[in-house]
């Protein structure tokens, strides 16, 4: 897969992109990683991207030319179609289930928004999918953008070791009636630890008892920490 990172501080991703799981897709051939700098596509000679917003308020917003002249030009670099998303507050809350539906496209074209916000004129030129990673406020999107990119190519097929990790994951894994759960408790050696003991189904060998258990508790837990998911 594809990924086109726009940004204004595009020096803040090469240490995640190049470390642990992100590292080993992007050596592996399973992902790319391309980053650009939106100032770099400013029509003025000080590279600006922002200015006050009118009405008034707080704040700088993020102007439409550089921003829409980047992705036309990015774009044009792979002939490989780009699904635009720009990482907002504003946007839909970023699910599994989304993520799942991204790691199917070939390419992505992430925008990291910044400042108070981005002109309304050129999210409506672009028409974007626009997501958040929480009901929260960030300085950007870059770090929105890390945990999103970090989410998708995990599933991309051939990035994790093990071929169920991925499927076993909180949110990923699924119970008899469908419906989203957390993970099981995980536990390793010692087998005692300051008087704390591995459950004994997990010792026993019995890999029938095990899966059983380890549904019991996926289910258990979702219902204790997590009953809104029984919802979705």
């Amino acid at each position: 897969m594809r990924f086109d990172i726009l940004s204004l501080f595009p020096e803040m991703f090469p240490a995640v992109l190049s470390a642990s799981i992100l590292g080993r897709a992007s050596k592996g051939g399973f992902a790319s990683y391309h980053l650009h700098n939106i100032r770099d596509f400013a029509d003025n000679k000080h590279a600006k991207v922002d200015d006050r917003p009118f009405g008034g308020g707080p704040g700088m917003v993020m102007m439409c030319q550089p921003l829409h002249d980047c992705v036309q030009a990015v774009e044009k670099m792979d002939e490989t179609p780009a699904t635009r998303i720009l990482l907002t507050p504003q946007g839909e809350v970023l699910k599994q289930k989304r993520i799942e539906e991204l790691a199917k496209k070939p390419r992505l074209l992430i925008i990291a928004g910044h400042y108070e916000g981005v002109d309304e004129r050129v999210i409506d030129e672009l028409k974007p999918l626009e997501l958040s990673v929480g009901d929260y406020v960030l300085s950007g999107g870059e770090l929105a953008a890390m945990i999103l990119i970090d989410a998708i190519v995990r599933l991309l097929p051939g990035v994790l070791g093990h071929e169920d990790s991925a499927a076993e994951d909180s949110f990923s894994a699924r119970g008899q009636e469908g419906k989203r759960l957390l993970d099981c408790p995980h536990y390793t050696r010692p087998q005692v630890w300051k008087d704390r003991v591995v459950p004994e189904v997990l010792l026993s060998g019995d890999h029938g008892a095990v899966e059983k258990w380890r549904q019991e508790q996926m289910i258990e837990r979702t219902k204790n920490r997590r009953p809104d998911l029984s919802e979705e």
